[in-house]
């Protein structure tokens, strides 16, 4: 009895919240998981669970649509150059491409993006089966700053640039870049380190001017460097280890 007791002990610290268990099985990242969660898609030990209090040990079968998922002991994290025309989900009901379609070939495991990048921009996306890595990058507190090129099809009205640093208004959300700078008559560089749903585009709308070619070109410590669109390489782990420096918050 003894022994038992302690092995359930033993079971009880090891068990952790659903949604965790979830991004350490690279399902997705705790947020997504947690949607997947109460859509009903998860069972544990064949029973539907729908409570993102639920917690799992290592006793337990989890199964996500009908798959069992398990550990997955290999962390990776990849930096990929995303084309124009794919969308940042694992899956896309209108039938789009995605751009976790473009690592398929490479990577056995299920690697999910960290963060966004819009179907019609470009640029990079961290991919990564790390669930803690990708909760630390995509928490707002962490402030990582996202550095973009961007493309107008029209000339940048005069003040654009000291108005989105200084914070504009449009449609009741405030948007404000950490950086904005014009290097030509047509090309504004922008750093961000909100990164509010389409935020760019947002305020280019507002101000009536069309935009040809939106790239990211950074994100936190890691550029753009020779990556041609649609090219992915793993990233080190000095810059693994430097992104998660830069993060600032460490709530998450």
């Amino acid at each position: 009895m003894p022994g038992n007791q302690q092995n359930q002990e033993q079971t009880a610290q090891d068990a952790v919240r659903l949604q965790l268990y979830m991004a350490r099985c690279g399902v997705a990242s705790r947020r997504a998981s947690e949607a997947i969660i109460l859509a009903g898609r998860v069972s544990v030990n064949g029973t539907v669970v729908t409570e993102l209090g639920t917690k799992v040990g290592p006793a337990d079968h989890v199964s996500v649509d009908g798959r069992e998922i398990h550990l997955e002991l290999d962390k990776r994290y990849v930096l990929l150059n995303k084309p124009a025309g794919y969308v940042c989900s694992l899956s896309d009901e209108q039938g789009r491409p995605v751009a976790a379609s473009l690592l398929k070939e490479a990577y056995s495991e299920r690697l999910y993006n960290v963060g966004r990048l819009d179907m019609f921009s470009c640029g990079l996306i961290i991919f990564t089966n790390d669930g803690d890595f990708a909760a630390k990058l995509s928490h707002p507190s962490a402030e990582m700053e996202k550095e973009y090129i961007v493309d107008s099809s029209l000339p940048l009205p005069r003040h654009l640039a000291q108005d989105f640093m200084k914070g504009i208004r449009v449609d009741g959300v405030f948007y404000r870049a950490q950086e904005a700078e014009e290097l030509n008559a047509r090309r504004l560089r922008v750093v961000l380190i909100e990164g509010k749903n389409r935020e760019i585009r947002r305020v280019f709308e507002y101000y009536g001017v069309g935009i040809k070619r939106l790239i990211r070109i950074r994100i936190g410590n890691v550029g753009i460097g020779k990556l041609e669109e649609g090219q992915f390489r793993d990233l080190s782990a000095k810059e693994v280890s430097g992104l998660l420096r830069l993060c600032r918050g460490g709530q998450y």
